[in-house]
């Protein structure tokens, strides 16, 4: 009697299903901010790309297994066991556990485009598991809240994902180039838009001109608030918009003729060269950005003036670092000086056009601020 006790009371009690399921979301979050700094894993043994892909396909496949078993057991009533749950619970671990140890077997020279790529194809991985465990603990089993969050959930998304991943750092690098390509061009092609509709906010403020004209008050009130004329451009705002849009085009150039030279000379053991490029490239994107934004009303002029010229350093660099390396054969190609050429014009006419801002100060952009703030 007294070791039959004993024996049971060293069996340690479960938690009720519901409570390890929350348990699970908690530590599967706490793997993420690991993989997001984690390094490779040091080893002896010879990298064979062959076998890390298949590895990496079969541990997604794996995960988006288990993704779909946790969701039809906690779908349904009754909920399974606390010993049935503790299973389930240690399959999705083991699964999420084993796919990012593939990506930490992943060597960084290999290049460290490439293992970002499948960094991030690891992360999405874990948080949407994360995310689907949260959706079974919130929701009730059988509700149809239940059923639409676990349609939209991203855990099996992001397993699909994974086979397309590049499969080397030159591939890689064309695919991240891509990118920045259709984000400038995307930024380009909102500016025109706006430009050619003379309507910087495309008449999302039509009803607000509407409620204007019905209080017959076109000042600003006593607390400084800007009127409708702060929300369109004057005529030297339109006037230095325009070599701000030939910046930006000639941005667009440059990613192109940047990945262009990446895709017919990129060189797949040239690994740190390629990925120097696509660092700098990633910059190009957020200054094209600051730049579209500054040039909204009202516009400080000063604040254009410094956004254009971090985007032509950015620029400069990034021409400078493709000149150097081995996808440009020929240093003395000519498409390199003429964007050169067509930066220098339009950063040229921007200051031009800005000199004012700095004769004066910038005290305009000071109340341009204040009118913002209210």
């Amino acid at each position: 009697m007294a070791s039959a006790a004993a024996s049971t009371a060293a069996v340690p009690t479960l938690a009720p299903p519901l409570e390890q399921i929350h348990q699970l979301a908690v530590e599967l979050r706490l793997l993420l901010p690991g993989v997001r700094v984690g390094e490779a894993r040091e080893t002896t043994k010879e990298f064979n790309p062959e076998t890390f892909w298949r590895r990496l396909n079969a541990a997604a496949v794996n995960v988006s297994r288990e993704a779909t078993t946790l969701t039809e057991v906690f779908s349904r009533v009754p909920l399974p066991s606390p010993q049935e749950t503790q299973r389930f619970c240690e399959q999705v671990r083991a699964a999420i556990t084993a796919i990012i140890a593939v990506y930490y077997s992943l060597p960084k020279d290999q290049g460290i485009t490439l293992r970002k790529l499948v960094r991030n194809a690891t992360l999405d991985i874990v948080d949407g598991m994360a995310q689907l465990v949260d959706v079974l603990f919130i929701t009730p089993a059988h509700s149809p809240e239940n059923s639409d969050l676990i349609s939209y959930n991203s855990v099996w998304t992001a397993c699909q994902q994974v086979p397309r991943i590049p499969r080397d750092n030159k591939a890689a690098a064309l695919s991240m180039l891509t990118k920045s390509v259709d984000f400038v061009k995307d930024a380009h092609e909102e500016m025109e838009q706006a430009v050619e509709e003379c309507d910087p906010y495309c008449g999302l403020l039509n009803d607000t001109e509407d409620n204007s004209d019905n209080h017959g008050n076109e000042e600003d009130d006593g607390l400084g608030c800007p009127n409708n004329r702060d929300l369109y451009w004057s005529e030297e705002d339109q006037e230095l918009i325009i070599p701000c849009l030939a910046l930006v085009r000639a941005s667009k150039a440059c990613l192109k003729k940047i990945r262009i030279s990446v895709a017919e000379n990129g060189k797949k053991d040239q690994v740190a060269q390629l990925d120097d490029i696509v660092d700098i490239s990633d910059e190009i994107s957020p200054s094209v950005d600051d730049l579209a934004l500054s040039i909204y009303p009202p516009m400080c002029h000063l604040t254009v003036r410094i956004n254009s010229a971090k985007l032509v350093s950015v620029l400069k660099k990034a021409l400078e670092i493709t000149k150097a390396s081995h996808v440009t054969p020929q240093p003395e190609d000519s498409w390199i000086p003429l964007l050169i050429n067509a930066i220098d014009h339009c950063m040229n006419r921007i200051k031009e056009l800005t000199q004012n801002e700095l004769e004066f100060g910038p005290s305009s952009c000071y109340q341009h601020q204040t009118l913002i703030m209210c």
